[in-house]
């Protein structure tokens, strides 16, 4: 959670700097594309959430991808981003709602939430996956190795016919 916070805050800041000017600026840098801005504070929370995620939040559990799963880290967060960009295009193209509450509400709580809920479970599934053990392997082999079915040998069935 402290991983997700941190990443959601960078990319709040970064959003709300670029779309809003977060009281540092009367004239905000992409003001007219809120969508943008919300893109790219979220490519810098998704940095943040890359480092967090790789050397705090599971760092017990070891890289099984060549590249210590960064592509698979980047392609869920690519394929997770609509979530909140959709909750924040509605907030604004359906309600027409255009103030900075509305946009941080739709995007960084709500979109934001359900995203973190699907990368969370993503990332544990497929980037930074339990280590399967000798003893797991002992214990549970056909479970580790695929469905039972594929276990038959394809030669006894035939002995068992009349």
């Amino acid at each position: 959670m402290v991983t997700g916070g941190l990443s959601t805050l960078t990319s709040f800041l970064v959003f709300n700097f670029l779309a809003h000017g977060l009281y540092l600026t009367g004239d905000p840098w992409l003001a007219s594309q809120p969508i943008v801005a919300f893109v790219i504070g979220n490519v810098a929370g998704m940095l943040i959430s890359y480092r967090l995620s790789r050397h705090w939040t599971f760092r017990h559990r070891p890289p099984v991808h060549p590249d210590g799963g960064r592509t698979a880290f980047f392609a869920i967060n690519l394929i997770t981003m609509p979530l909140a960009i959709a909750c924040l295009w509605i907030s604004r193209h359906v309600f027409g709602l255009t103030d900075p509450l509305s946009d941080n509400i739709a995007g960084t709580v709500v979109g934001q939430l359900i995203g973190q809920a699907a990368r969370f479970y993503l990332f544990r599934k497929y980037v930074f996956r339990q280590p399967v053990s000798a003893s797991d392997m002992a214990h549970h082999p056909v479970s580790l190795l695929g469905p039972a079915h594929q276990m038959l040998d394809p030669d006894r069935t035939s002995d068992d016919r009349v």
